[in-house]
């Protein structure tokens, strides 16, 4: 489970000057480029990404929100996987730092103007030309519509120049912090440099088939009927070609599949359910992990979690498939709060537990600006805390699962080998390990683990996970 350092996302402007934006027609890329960099300016205050987008919506009217939703979060998410190089743009172009707003509508642009022309959004002149009438929109910074121009314009005149020169910038070059560079390069000195181009790409649309509901074959058959290119990539999992809002993929609604990366799908399957089990999903929110082992087996499960309205997101997707967990909510690692001492230990349990969440940056860009590396040792602390708390309620013969969606070898292999240190009656059994952030290059079976403790990769498109098992003697 991931904890993303989040604070209420305040966009900062007066009502004055947000009536002043709305001049701008809400399907003009002038409209976007103003409410993505209100936006960026949140992540860059601390608020995650989505957060900050939620809360520009919010304040817009429904029809100017719906009309602007897409073209604002693929700059916002654009933007923020080459902030990196935007910012270091910004610095070098302008001699005296802008004002936040002026700093952020070029950092998007440039974002833009920066992109490879395969994966261009826009044509460069309209990017100057509605970077500019997004700052002329606004008339406490209209003053700065000349500047835009001329640097978006001086960027363009020497661009190739100009992103030869950012590549002797370890964070232009990457879009990482220094730090995460220097911590990955450490971690996998012969990966280091895929694993961070991994993170900038854009992860793809992988879903899980309902087992109870379908199969594989058969959903990929009903993909070929509304003209989907799709393929199976694991047990339960399939990877449409392109991706599309969940209300436009068959069955989704239905409860048939969900949103499932493929490497997340290997949690359920190395529990190894099966009927009548009495099972924990510790820090279970938003309950895909939940819904994939109740699709697997019939088991008295018990889903976890910590924060009460990220708690109610779990009923609402078991809803959508029809099935039925006890919804608890309670510190993973008190168990005093929802644990009664007379009921039965637990058969198995899955312990998904806050961390960095470093392996899935790709679909959670702003993750690697809102970390700090001192983040690192605390998360540390409270994966310990919790797993000391969540063992004794393993029953004996019974299986725990640690589980992140980390590439940090302190958040996997280093804790998995601390906690079977600690514990003499924990075995540790096979599990994949490692799994590092990969594109897919070839088939190959996601499903297949490696001896405990080895880095396994795969030529499938899957986000970074590690997994470990232990069973107690």
């Amino acid at each position: 489970m991931t904890r993303k350092p989040s604070k209420p996302a305040s966009p900062q402007r007066s009502r004055d000057s947000r009536l002043t934006a709305l001049h701008l027609a809400p399907e003009s890329l002038g409209f976007a480029l103003d409410s993505a960099a209100q936006a960026i300016g949140a992540v860059r205050q601390g608020a995650a990404l989505p957060a900050a987008l939620q809360s520009v919506f919010m304040s817009l009217p429904e029809t100017v929100a719906t009309a602007s939703r897409g073209a604002v979060q693929d700059i916002a998410y654009r933007t923020t996987r080459r902030l990196g190089i935007a910012e270091w743009l910004v610095a070098k172009l302008v001699r005296k730092a802008p004002p936040p707003h002026i700093a952020h509508v070029l950092a998007c642009a440039l974002a833009l103007l920066a992109d490879e022309e395969s994966n261009a959004a826009y044509a460069p002149f309209t990017v100057v030309d509605q970077a500019v009438e997004a700052i002329g929109a606004r008339r406490e910074i209209a003053f700065a519509k000349g500047l835009v121009n001329a640097v978006l314009r001086n960027f363009l005149r020497e661009r190739e120049a100009l992103l030869a020169d950012a590549q002797n910038n370890a964070v232009a070059h990457w879009n990482y912090p220094v730090w995460w560079i220097d911590a990955v390069r450490n971690a996998w000195p012969d990966a280091w440099q895929d694993m961070l181009a991994a993170g900038n790409s854009q992860g793809p649309l992988t879903l899980r088939v309902n087992a109870r509901r379908s199969t594989v074959d058969a959903y990929l058959q009903t993909l070929r009927e509304h003209q989907i290119a799709a393929t199976q990539v694991g047990d339960h999992a399939v990877r449409l070609d392109t991706p599309m809002p969940v209300d436009r993929i068959p069955g989704f609604s239905e409860g048939v599949v969900s949103v499932q990366d493929a490497g997340a799908q290997l949690a359920a399957q190395l529990l190894g359910v099966r009927d009548g089990m009495r099972v924990l999903d510790a820090c279970a929110a938003p309950g895909g992990k939940t819904g994939h082992l109740l699709e697997l087996a019939d088991i008295d499960l018990i889903a976890l979690e910590s924060d009460a309205t990220r708690a109610r997101r779990i009923g609402e997707n078991l809803q959508r498939l029809g099935l039925h967990a006890h919804v608890r909510v309670g510190d993973a690692g008190n168990p005093a709060q929802w644990h009664d001492a007379a009921d039965q230990p637990f058969d198995r349990i899955l312990a998904d537990v806050p961390c960095s969440a470093s392996g899935i940056v790709r679909r959670h860009p702003d993750i690697r600006w809102l970390r700090r590396a001192s983040d690192i040792p605390a998360l540390v602390e409270e994966q310990r805390r919790i797993l000391e708390a969540l063992w004794p309620l393993v029953k004996t013969g019974g299986e725990l699962l640690y589980v992140t969606c980390s590439i940090f070898p302190e958040e996997g292999e280093l804790q998995a080998q601390w906690f079977g240190n600690q514990h003499a009656d924990a075995v540790r059994l096979d599990a994949p390990g490692q799994l590092l952030p990969a594109v897919a290059r070839a088939p190959a079976d996601v499903s297949a683990g490696s001896r405990a403790g080895q880095s396994t990769g795969s030529s499938l498109d899957h986000d970074g996970f590690f997994y470990a098992r232990f069973q107690k003697r």
